[in-house]
């Protein structure tokens, strides 16, 4: 059997060099979930040791419409760096992935650190701010087609993402609406209150998940909260503007 270093190095030079690989569980069907997450910490080691930065965690599968998408019922979570970080307004290029969909997400950034068991109110007094985002997802697997530990193995397919403006920590954004353009015509609506009911629950669950990893959400860390619709495809040419209540707007261009 490849060791878990091996199919790291395997899933991290897919997303470097926007390469489809097979599944992992094509040849190994008893990948575990665990051993899932140990290739993702060991991909994302191999980024961090090129030179990227740490900032932050995605959370995954956190809507009914993606969980429905992808045919998975399980929230996941992957890790953010500085290079996954795109400037808002700017272009996408698509030759840099291999499937890449962009979804419409709530970003929290914090102050304090969180670990472990939370409550609501503690994740919510540990945030410096919140603000509108979109993440861009691109599993590196054929025909877009994984199980979940494939999926978890390959950062659960977090590629990059745009962060608009934050706003106060105290605004609510329990159940605000969003409505994702290409060109100008709406291609997905939805609300805030998809994110697990309320994005704040993805907070507390990132701070629990994180932890059994070993590790903890520290000051500074940005956390995407989930989907909150179906994702969009991503084509060159399109001018993506994703609008939220109260919050306002994500833009972007996708080029070749």
């Amino acid at each position: 059997m490849t060791s878990l270093a091996g199919l790291a190095q395997i899933v991290d030079e897919a997303a470097r060099t926007a390469v489809a690989i097979p599944q992992l569980t094509d040849t190994l069907p008893d990948l575990t979930v665990d051993d899932a997450y140990a290739i993702q910490a060991l991909s994302v080691a191999r980024r961090r040791a090129r030179g990227e930065r740490r900032a932050g965690f995605k959370m995954g599968l956190t809507s009914r419409a993606k969980m429905i998408q992808v045919g998975v019922s399980e929230v996941i979570w992957g890790r953010l760096t500085d290079a996954m970080r795109l400037i808002e307004g700017g272009d996408l290029h698509r030759a840099a992935y291999v499937h890449p969909r962009v979804e419409p997400e709530i970003a929290y950034i914090l102050k304090k650190p969180l670990e472990g068991e939370v409550t609501a109110a503690e994740a919510l007094s540990a945030l410096e701010a919140i603000a509108p985002a979109v993440e861009i997802i691109d599993s590196r697997y054929r025909d877009f087609k994984f199980a979940l530990p494939d999926v978890v193995a390959d950062n659960s397919s977090s590629s990059g993402f745009f962060v608009g403006s934050w706003s106060s920590p105290s605004t609510d954004v329990t159940n605000l609406g969003i409505v994702m353009e290409v060109d100008g015509r709406p291609v997905q609506i939805g609300s805030t209150a998809a994110i697990l009911g309320n994005p704040i629950r993805s907070l507390v669950a990132a701070a629990r998940l994180v932890a059994k990893a070993g590790e903890r959400l520290e000051p500074g860390d940005i956390v995407l909260a989930g989907g909150a619709t179906a994702a969009h495809a991503l084509v060159p040419g399109m001018h993506v503007k994703t609008t939220f209540q109260r919050l306002g707007t994500v833009a972007f261009n996708v080029v070749a």
